[in-house]
């Protein structure tokens, strides 16, 4: 509705009612001053009653049109005042807009401000802790360097320092290693005799070389103890006992996880913790420096390669041979080696044999959280000379013959505190690589040789009840076939024939025999059992123990007490007289400083 129509209407709505109110108000007037004046004519008074209402009504008019005026400019004031009111209004929005733009910009900055500070004083609490960190590392590496820099080596000592005792109920004048196949029938005088024995001997020390080329890392290791006797060691006052390799060797080990290691070293053939890396051999927790029975083992030189594809590693070794050789009525037209030459450096009082090719030990392992597992093989060759014509050299020859055999090794878990390991080895041959050294090879009538048939079995059980106390068990066997074969005179050649003497086993014989010239005259010569082969069946072995570790320290090392009981049984082939049999009883204890 435009604003004209809006002021026609009000316009004759104020008429209407000022027409209703005039007509009564002159009503009223006429009525008055027709008391007034009785004498007026009617025309005039009809005429003069028109023009009052025509100028009642004007006044009216005028007076309708001034409201309307007025209407009319309050009106356009209003709409002036709205319209400024709204651009006042869109202005202030605006306004409001942009302050709530700045005050949102504001915040943001404000809040990327605090994070900012926040941040830096995170950043400043963890420099200066990382500071405090780095002055403290360095501090302790220069009062307490675990390495020792050379150039771009570095060099890690390793040493322990041992006071070890063992006493055996059956004397067998060694020390902390036993020579569990040399344990004596109780036709020996010194079956019994106890004895017991206090050493340092097994004391080591070592190092390891490393040097990281970026392409592949160099590793040098060198171990040494003093378990070896020279021409002058005894326990008589000095106990001048010799420095002895136990292992040295150098290894180059790819990024791609190839390592090729050389040097002396232990044999494939042995368990290891992680792959088949060097340093980590998984070796019972004895004091006996001879480890146990069924385990198998042999430190000596070799060259290794092996190579990992995640948890697995293949392995093959090329090891120094050696045989171990037993044989009654055996020919004598037949030789396997010979004494050591003092020129050559080897022991004048050691046998050393004619080797034809290295032992080939080649083994597979697998690594996974549920435990450690290994497979493999040894492949073994034995030569000799021998004279079929007896008395001439007519037609001497060469004989080779082959061995070897497989081994397995199972560790794991069985709960939180304990571990369960199982070691098998079987095989022709490889009598050498049990810890008791029973024999690879006997002799045929002919003088050509013979492998023996041998196993070797060791189950571990090791507990971890408390941080500072581990407990051990073992129990293993190692066991040689009898070997024989009848000669053109019916005789039985070869290792532990039935018609072998054995009558003499439990029968002691008095003390006898001269020596060899350098030890063993009167009074150290204790009879040996006399009418005795004796020719070892199975050694078998039992023990317990404990290490406690005292102190613990990754800055000052370890400081620990062992004490381990061992059961050991030494049983003979049967013979004319029976099987003999062996047994001895053997206490050990060992208190160790290692260094960190």
């Amino acid at each position: 509705m435009t604003k004209q129509l809006q002021a026609a209407l009000a316009a004759m709505l104020v008429l209407s009612t000022v027409s209703m109110q005039a007509q009564t108000g002159t009503s009223a007037r006429t009525a008055k001053k027709a008391v007034r004046k009785k004498s007026e004519s009617t025309l005039e008074r009809t005429l003069r009653e028109l023009r009052e209402q025509m100028q009642a009504q004007q006044a009216e008019i005028d007076e309708l049109k001034q409201q309307l005026s007025n209407r009319d400019a309050r009106l356009s004031t209003a709409s002036q005042d709205a319209q400024a009111a709204n651009a006042s209004a869109s202005a202030a929005a605006a306004q409001a807009q942009q302050a709530l733009t700045a005050i949102q910009s504001n915040h943001e900055e404000m809040q990327t401000l605090s994070s900012s500070v926040s941040d830096l004083r995170v950043t400043n609490v963890g420099l200066a802790q990382t500071l405090s960190d780095t002055k403290r590392d360095v501090t302790a590496a220069m009062e307490s360097p675990t390495t020792i820099h050379y150039k771009g080596v570095t060099i890690t000592p390793v040493a322990f320092f041992a006071l070890e005792s063992v006493w055996r109920s059956r004397s067998l004048a060694s020390d902390v290693n036993t020579p569990f196949n040399s344990t004596p029938y109780m036709g020996a005088g010194m079956a019994h005799v106890s004895e017991l024995n206090f050493s340092g001997r097994q004391s080591r020390v070592g190092a390891l070389f490393e040097g990281n080329t970026g392409p592949f890392k160099l590793s040098g290791y060198v171990e040494a103890d003093f378990l070896s006797a020279g021409a002058t060691s005894n326990d008589n006052q000095s106990n001048s006992y010799t420095l002895r390799q136990r292992q040295f060797w150098g290894q180059a080990a790819m990024q791609n996880g190839f390592k090729v290691t050389g040097g002396q070293m232990w044999s494939l053939v042995t368990e290891t913790k992680t792959s088949t890396d060097n340093r980590t051999e998984n070796l019972p927790m004895t004091v006996d420096a001879q480890y146990h029975v069924g385990f198998s083992w042999a430190r000596q030189p070799a060259l290794r390669f092996q190579k990992s594809f995640g948890k697995f590693t293949g392995a093959a070794s090329l090891e120094q041979a050696e045989y171990i050789y037993s044989a009654s009525n055996a020919p004598a037209n037949f030789f396997i080696g010979a004494a050591g030459t003092g020129g050559g450096l080897y022991n004048l009082t050691a046998n050393y044999s004619n080797n034809v090719a290295p032992d080939v030990v080649v083994k597979g392992t697998y690594d996974a959280k549920y435990g450690h597992f290994e497979v493999g093989g040894v492949g073994r060759w034995f030569r000799d000379r021998y004279y079929p014509a007896g008395t001439t050299s007519a037609g001497a020859t060469n004989d080779t013959k082959a061995g070897g055999g497989f081994f397995a090794n199972l560790r794991m878990p069985a709960t939180k505190y304990l571990d369960v390991g199982v070691h098998l080895m079987t095989g022709t041959g490889v009598g050498r690589y049990g810890t008791s050294t029973l024999p690879d090879i006997t002799v045929h009538p002919d003088g050509t040789l013979a492998t023996i048939k041998s196993q070797q079995g060791l189950i571990s059980l090791e507990g971890h009840p408390m941080k500072k106390l581990d407990l051990f068990g073992y129990a293993g066997a190692e066991y040689a076939q009898r070997t024989t074969f009848l000669n053109d005179k019916g005789v039985l050649v070869g290792y532990a024939p039935v018609t072998a003497n054995n009558t003499g086993c439990n029968t002691e014989s008095i003390p006898g025999g001269t020596g060899n010239g350098l030890a063993g005259g009167a009074p150290y010569n204790p009879g040996g059992a006399a009418n005795c082969l004796g020719a070892t069946r199975a050694v078998i072995q039992g023990t317990a123990g404990f290490t406690y570790r005292v102190y613990t320290n990754p800055k000052f090392g370890r400081l620990q007490y062992q004490l381990q009981y061992s059961y050991l049984t030494r049983e003979g082939w049967t013979g004319v007289g029976g099987a003999p049999k062996a047994t001895n009883n053997m206490v050990f204890t060992g208190m160790r400083y290692y260094i960190p």
